[in-house]
């Protein structure tokens, strides 16, 4: 793999995630409406320039996998490293996506690893990378982890830890909805709403506690089970249930950034395997 291939993959997983901000509605999440029609205290255009502004971070993971060669303590700390920079950068740029730079970062590291590899095979792979503590990691707790140490949630560490099955999840209910003809747009929604409804999203704990985090659970398998989002029952749902959460003020914003990651596997694609040079160990790609 080249430089070529990691700026590759981080124009896919940019494109992945942009791909997610303009899907409307997203219950009670940012997208295109934001625009004028509403106000959320999140600009939809500056979300969408503030992830273009990942891909250098992005490019610069998947060099790291590639330079490393496998899912080392050195390369989770080095990977660490860089997405601290990265969100400095992207909180200049005027917006967040702190977790979906968690999940896409692994996720191009993985793909950079097996250059072979897609959908659930990559999810696997992170799962190797996530397993390793980072070591030069801040020691002070985030509220992330704070917020699963308190309501026992696997949170963002324990979703890559077990090789993202919130991301599975969501290729399978694409998968789904596109055998069923679903158009696009509704088959990603349908996907966004299979992961909100069983997430543990620990920004949703945080903010709403965990009768609020079983409400939107609750509110999002409403949608599902009424049809999905390119249904008339289940598009009124949808309609209810976002400005049901907008009211609240509720963001179940990890949903989104495991949609993102989702998208990016679900698109990856397919790079060159380098040559084995003379010598050197011959590792095993996966068909």
């Amino acid at each position: 793999m080249s430089s070529r291939e990691d700026e590759t993959l981080a124009r896919a997983a940019v494109a992945a995630l942009v791909g997610q901000l303009a899907l409307t509605p997203k219950p009670g999440l940012p997208d295109p409406r934001d625009l004028g029609a509403r106000a959320t205290g999140e600009d939809h255009c500056s979300l969408r320039w503030s992830a273009r502004a990942l891909e250098p971070g992005l490019a610069a993971m998947a060099a790291a996998a590639r330079r490393t060669g496998s899912a080392t303590p050195g390369l989770r700390a080095e990977l660490g490293a860089i997405g601290r920079s990265t969100e400095h950068s992207v909180a200049l740029a005027g917006g967040g996506h702190r977790g979906a730079l968690w999940v896409l970062g692994l996720l191009v590291a993985a793909a950079a690893l097996e250059p072979r590899a897609a959908g659930r095979d990559v999810t696997a792979t992170a799962k190797r990378i996530a397993a390793h503590s980072d070591r030069r990691a801040p020691r002070r707790p985030s509220r992330g982890s704070s917020v699963s140490a308190k309501y026992g949630a696997a949170g963002a560490r324990g979703e890559a830890r077990a090789g993202f099955p919130h991301v599975r999840r969501a290729l399978e209910a694409l998968a789904a909805a596109r055998t069923a003809g679903v158009p696009e747009p509704y088959a990603r929604l349908d996907a966004l709403l299979t992961v909100m409804s069983t997430l543990q999203d620990t920004e949703l704990l945080y903010t709403a506690g965990p009768h609020g985090l079983r409400h939107v659970q609750a509110g999002a398998r409403a949608v599902v089970e009424a049809g999905g989002t390119s249904t008339g029952a289940g598009r009124a749902a949808l309609d209810a249930f976002d400005e049901d959460l907008h009211a609240r003020a509720w963001s179940p914003r990890g949903s989104s950034g495991l949609l993102a990651g989702a998208l990016f596997a679900d698109s990856l694609p397919v790079l060159p395997v380098p040559p084995v040079r003379a010598g050197s160990p011959v590792r095993a790609n996966r068909p």
